[in-house]
């Protein structure tokens, strides 16, 4: 009786754990460039997938700076500007990614620099009521993303072959 009881109990925390799998929205890559000086405002970046229903993000926020805007970068005839977004709809399946020259966190009033090497934590709000907290690794001013590694970008460096 208890090896029955146990190995429901095993099969019933499977279900479990891949329904929340399904149900969800993972954070994958996030990530942010290092301010220059005294800069208050930076940037964070990352990749939302949706494994469930449709739900919308509608807030981020962090305790290194005072407010978190969602951005995107729209083309004005010949010049580039940034637009607030007040939601970003996530449908069922959808992957979105948030990246450089596209939608991005912004990052309001920095409470102190963001240095290369450090990391910070994000909460991200959906209008289902999830929150969602990651923490953002800081890379070079620089970078391109965490798996640009063969991009070049400055900072980025190459072990020498000695023969």
């Amino acid at each position: 009786m208890r090896a029955l009881l146990l190995s429901f109990l095993i099969v019933l925390s499977a279900a479990h754990a891949a329904s929340a799998a399904e149900n969800g929205i993972t954070v994958r890559d996030p990530w942010a460039r290092a301010t220059a000086g005294q800069s208050k405002i930076g940037a964070a970046y990352l990749t939302l997938v949706n494994n469930g229903s449709g739900d919308r993000l509608i807030s981020a926020s962090t305790p290194v700076a005072g407010s978190v805007e969602l951005h995107a970068t729209v083309q004005d005839g010949d010049i580039m500007r940034m637009q607030k977004l007040d939601v970003i709809d996530l449908a069922p399946g959808a992957t979105v990614a948030f990246k450089p020259s596209g939608m991005h966190i912004m990052l309001v009033g920095l409470s102190a620099p963001l240095k290369q090497g450090t990391s910070f934590p994000l909460t991200l709000t959906f209008a289902s009521g999830k929150a969602i907290s990651t923490e953002v690794p800081v890379m070079g001013p620089g970078a391109a993303g965490p798996d640009a590694s063969s991009s070049g970008t400055p900072g980025h460096m190459t072990p020498a072959h000695h023969h």
